[in-house]
């Protein structure tokens, strides 16, 4: 094989690249600085992750027609052990005062204490803006009641106490999950290239594409265009690095073996983009194609992951078509160093792999040898281990099981289990027409998950007046307060005897539904737990349809890339016995190994896309190489060729992105 007569002027081979360089440089200048603003554009708060649609959504949306803003409660859990004594209980009245002035308490949100009926423990519930910054305030709430020298001891739990032990432990995660996962990566390219230059290349592209992305998604986050939350801000700089260095090992396998036929620098990059642009293309198109399928789901969250994640996919793309062959220019062979590539036009493809020694050329001589026994082993063993996913445990998790270490707002938990109704401070909230809030109210009362049940009414001391039995023997300043209508409805608060995030909360809040739907199908229950029973049904909803809608999206663009119909389906029931096998696999592990108490909803749906969308990456590589090679060597050793040409790029590829995730 001759090498190429193509021909470029000394100009161009250097300022081409030369510009390429320099705009990289510039976006690296403004997104570099950008990572550490990033946070400013992202929102934690909970209408960030509820389901669009849902019942529990338009009930949080018509809560402030009752309160004069949106709150969200922190429950102050005291003493737990010995019986609290009346000073005690003066002395805790004695901190609504200060408690009310803090940064983000509400107008009235503070409760009086609220004993248990052991007269072991108190609550005290605050309630603060949902928008107020949950680290100031619970700062100054420590201040204020340590310096109140109570003496019982205290836990802040509740939503603003899980929320803020959250926060304690995604402190800094951004920051460490990326310099881990360069710091792996970087390990994983010197073992494969075994150069001290080209591993800083792959994750100088890498990183300028990380740039990129997120330049480009804080401003788009800031006009609104995108919605940015710390979940979508972690999986974007993940995706991104393992992307971007996956098409990387694939452009530079490819550069290797052009600096084999072509004398000239230039002329094997030019060789290598030529024939990488096709496979990097699809690649990327089917995981951003992927990504954008979310944009069909009802969760917020979810749906906020796909036009981030495509952004961050294209930049991947676009970096290692453009900035990393401008980067691998200069160096010329050297860039291999110890173990430079040597010219022979004489070596053909079949020639350099399939008759080459080492372990992918046996392997591939192995396949030749025993295609059928190998295929059915395989299929065999990846149909057994996708049986696993019948044990996968996709409800949900427990706001108590989402921390690991310790965690106050969880010890405030055990001792509100212990003392008081599970869900006392986080009411499960009903909206009803006002002329049937009695009958409403007896229907949630005789709920046998249902401690207690009061109505929003404005001229009441505490802001509610009770209803049912709680209702005999009321003072009179609650006994001439009544229910606030407004529009003509009325708010119930529901305090269940369940813990507001748990599994028999949620089906509380099933049975009130089918109950209170058949008196008047307007009524709406909303709620922490109507919010995570909603969340999980809708991400069983989004399963069925997104899946199905991934799977068609990608047979056609296989379809485009192959030029055939049976090969992509082939490629996708391979890739999706894989996928079943992973996450049966996964839940074996998960369960039996690690411990877990359950998973999110969505990591079924996650992981179904990213399994997909990458491993069809992956079939990519390999069949757009087949194809080439078949269409001159013919089917059978095209096949066995490019196993061998993609082998060590595939299998590098998927530790790389093994290991950022």
């Amino acid at each position: 094989m001759s090498t190429s007569p193509f021909k470029v002027s000394k100009l161009l081979r250097v300022a081409i690249p030369a510009l390429l360089i320099a705009v990289w440089l510039g976006i690296g200048s403004f997104g570099g600085p950008i990572f550490g603003k990033i946070a400013d554009v992202s929102s934690n708060d909970q209408a960030t992750f509820l389901p669009a649609s849902a019942e529990s959504t338009k009930v949080n949306e018509e809560l402030r027609k009752f309160q004069d803003r949106k709150t969200i409660p922190a429950i102050i859990v005291f003493g737990g052990q010995q019986r609290l004594t009346t000073e005690d209980l003066t002395r805790l009245r004695g901190l609504a005062g200060p408690v009310s002035s803090l940064p983000g308490v509400v107008k009235g949100g503070v409760s009086p204490p609220i004993p248990s009926q052991d007269g072991k423990a108190a609550l005290l519930v605050v309630n603060i803006a949902s928008d107020a910054d949950t680290e100031i305030f619970t700062d100054r709430l420590k201040d204020v009641l340590d310096d109140a020298r109570l003496p019982v001891g205290y836990k802040i739990s509740g939503p603003v106490g899980f929320l803020q032990d959250l926060s304690g432990a995604f402190a800094g995660i951004d920051g460490l999950l990326l310099g881990v996962a360069l710091a792996v990566v970087f390990i994983i390219l010197l073992a494969v290239y075994r150069s001290p230059v080209l591993p800083f290349l792959v994750l100088i592209n890498s990183m300028f594409a990380l740039c990129g992305a997120i330049l480009l998604v804080y401003y788009l986050a800031k006009m609104g265009v995108v919605t940015l939350n710390g979940q979508v801000q972690g999986i974007l700089f993940i995706l991104v690095i393992g992307a971007a260095t996956d098409y990387a090992l694939l452009f530079v396998a490819r550069y290797r073996e052009e600096l084999m036929r072509h004398a000239e620098t230039y002329q094997a990059v030019r060789a290598s983009w030529k024939r990488s642009l096709e496979p990097i293309l699809a690649a990327g198109g089917t995981v951003t194609a992927g990504l954008l399928c979310l944009l069909l789901s009802d969760l917020n969250s979810n749906k906020a992951l796909g036009p981030v994640g495509a952004i961050g996919i294209v930049l991947a793309v676009i970096a290692t078509l453009t900035f990393l062959p401008s980067l691998l220019m200069p160096w010329g062979r050297k860039v291999f160093w110890p173990r430079i590539p040597v010219l022979d036009t004489e070596a053909t493809p079949e020639k350099r792999h399939y008759q080459a020694g080492g372990l992918w050329p046996r392997i591939s001589r192995l396949v030749a040898r025993k295609a059928r026994p190998i295929w059915i082993v395989t299929a065999a063993v990846l149909l057994v281990a996708s049986f696993g996913l019948t044990q996968l445990k996709a409800g949900g998790v427990p706001q108590s099981d989402l921390i690991l270490g310790d965690s106050q707002a969880r010890d405030g938990q055990d001792i509100i289990n212990d003392h008081f109704p599970g869900g006392s401070g986080t009411p499960t909230q009903v909206i009803v027409p006002a002329d049937k809030l009695a009958q409403a109210a007896g229907l949630v009362e005789a709920d046998t998950g249902v401690a207690a049940v009061s109505a929003v009414a404005k001229d009441s001391p505490s802001g509610t007046v009770p209803l049912g039995k709680a209702a005999s023997g009321l003072p009179p300043a609650l006994a001439s307060a009544k229910p606030t209508v407004v529009n003509g409805e009325a708010l119930l608060q529901a305090t269940l005897r369940d813990d507001a995030d748990s599994r028999q909360a949620q089906d509380t809040i099933v049975r009130l539904r089918q109950a209170l739907h058949r008196l008047d199908p307007v009524i709406r229950v909303g709620g922490a737990s109507a919010v995570q029973l909603d969340t999980r049904t809708t991400a069983q909803r989004d399963r069925s349809l997104i899946i199905p809608v991934v799977l068609v999206v990608i047979t056609l663009i296989l379809m485009a890339l192959l030029r055939s119909i049976l090969a992509p389906l082939l490629l996708l029931f391979t890739t999706t016995l894989s996928v079943a096998a992973i996450l049966g696999v996964s839940a074996l592990v998960f369960n039996h190994v690690l411990g877990f108490p359950g998973a999110d909803p969505s990591v079924v749906l996650f992981g179904f896309i990213f399994l997909v969308a990458l491993g069809i990456d992956y079939n990519i590589f390999l069949m757009t190489r087949v194809r080439e090679e078949s269409l001159r060597l013919g089917t059978r050793k095209g096949v066995l060729v490019g196993l061998v040409a993609t082998g060590s790029v595939i299998t590098s590829a998927g530790i790389v992105l093994a290991a950022t995730f």
